[in-house]
This record gives C-alpha cells, sequence and structure tokens, in this order.
C-alpha cells in the first residue's frame, strides 16, 4: 500500500450545520463535488469529508453510537506563536469551543485545542520542529 491519506471523513450529526461551521468558523471553501448529504474541503493534498455519522457507521457496518474521547485529534499547524494566538482569536470570535487555551507545552512547541459542533478535537499548534512550505505542506523528509 503506497503511503497516503487521501480524505479523512468526520461523521457528523447534521451536514448542513457542519458545513456552515467549517465555512464560518475557520473561512474554508467547500468543493464543487459537495452536495447535500457529504462536504467536501480540498486541504493540503488531501479532502476532509462531513457526512451524516449515522449513515457513515452503517457504511462500516459498526454501531453508530459511542462516547467519550474519541482517541484521534485534527492538527493545524501555524507558522508562529503569534499566528496560533491570532487564530485563536479569530476561531473564537467565530464560535470555536475553546477546550485548552494555547500554551507552550513540554514538547517544546505552542498549541491549544478546540472543537467543532460534533466535539472533533483540532489542535491549533506551532512545532519548531516541523517545517511548513509555502504552501502549508510539511517537508517530506
Amino acid at each position: 500500500m503506497e503511503q497516503r491519506l487521501t480524505i479523512i471523513t468526520l461523521g457528523v450529526k447534521n451536514v448542513r450545520l457542519a458545513t456552515h461551521f467549517y465555512e464560518t468558523t475557520f473561512g474554508w471553501k467547500k468543493s464543487k463535488f459537495s452536495n447535500e448529504h457529504i462536504t467536501f474541503f480540498i486541504l493540503n493534498g488531501i479532502q476532509l469529508a462531513l457526512y451524516k455519522g449515522d449513515d457513515l457507521a452503517k457504511d462500516a457496518e459498526v454501531p453508530a453510537k459511542g462516547s467519550g474521547f474519541k482517541s484521534f485529534t485534527l492538527s493545524h499547524n501555524a507558522r508562529s506563536v503569534e499566528a496560533v494566538d491570532k487564530l485563536f482569536d479569530r476561531l473564537e470570535k467565530n464560535g470555536a469551543t475553546i477546550v485548552k487555551p494555547p500554551r507552550h507545552v513540554d514538547w517544546g512547541g505552542y498549541s491549544g485545542y478546540i472543537t467543532d459542533l460534533d466535539e472533533n478535537l483540532w489542535e491549533i499548534a506551532f512545532n519548531p520542529y516541523l517545517e511548513l512550505d509555502k504552501d502549508g505542506n510539511t517537508s517530506a523528509t
């Protein structure tokens, strides 16, 4: 199998409301391939998809109900500590729920967490050990 991630699909309660959150709070633009059942956001080489959670569970043939920590986070890496703070200010003004305000962390970076409407955790971080190219992609090494 090639070492590649193509799409991350989040099971959401309401595709319309989740799409609105990502468009207004994050300022993202949905792909032309989106429809009333699924929304796609084209990111750096991958796509984020929003799809009704019950239908996603049915497709995977697993129970739809679960609770607690989902055992994953999504991360957005900024180019500086200041960029993290600025982004948190904007996200909070746009209605994101702040779970952990940004601060210096033991691994040497600076990060905090927010959630989307379906309580998916997003880490917003500056990692001084992670190089980003001009398009925001991580280095190939």
